[in-house]
């Protein structure tokens, strides 16, 4: 399989050397990173060259690097159900930086693009509808990047009792922290060396 995603990365290379910065495969994964500038073109090539055949957009995503100049990687997966392989297709940008929308070659971009945005704060030139999708009306910030607050900022919502919308502090709670690993499940007929705690280990 290693060597069919070697050719298949080497033809897409010769192919368009103008727009594929550089390609490996890891973990049996093609992956290809290419010039923000000649996104659009590649994401059609993929879809229209009879050797690749990627004509299903699985998912987008990023990945925040606050260290890095070129700060993050929008991920763009591929299927092809042609011949069942995948790619995956990155391009680095700057905090500032405008990625070219692919609504156009795969309609199904729409709802990944603003959900990148809504979360990393990433802007899609030519998307036809780029609003958030996720977090609520007047949310600030971008949740998924790395110096996002653990508490966030305030959420919204609506007070039955006060009969309005209200504003608090976001409050990242989790019910049930305390896990007693040594305890047997409910129910178990056994009982753990040395634990106490159970009514059949008080004998």
């Amino acid at each position: 399989m290693t060597d069919v995603l070697q050719e298949l990365g080497t033809h897409i290379e010769l192919k368009r050397p103008d727009c594929v910065l550089k390609h490996e495969v890891a973990h049996g994964e093609l992956n290809v990173e290419v010039a923000l500038s000649s996104l659009v073109s590649f994401v059609e090539f993929l879809k229209a060259d009879r050797t690749c055949k990627f004509s299903t957009l699985v998912d987008i995503t990023a990945v925040d690097y606050p260290s890095r100049e070129k700060r993050f990687d929008v991920v763009y997966h591929f299927l092809s159900m042609y011949t069942n392989q995948r790619i995956r297709v990155r391009v680095q940008v700057r905090e500032q930086d405008m990625v070219p929308s692919i609504t156009d070659v795969h309609p199904s971009a729409n709802w990944f693009e603003r959900e990148v945005f809504d979360m990393f704060g990433i802007l899609f030139s030519g998307h036809p509808d780029l609003r958030r999708i996720l977090t609520d009306y007047g949310f600030r910030g971008y949740p998924l990047r790395k110096d996002f607050p653990t508490t966030g900022y305030t959420e919204v919502r609506y007070d039955e009792k006060e009969k309005r919308v209200v504003y608090e502090p976001v409050s990242l709670t989790q019910e049930y922290r305390q896990f007693d690993f040594m305890s047997p499940w409910e129910g178990a007929e056994y009982i753990l060396p040395g634990d106490e705690k159970t009514d059949g280990g008080k004998g």
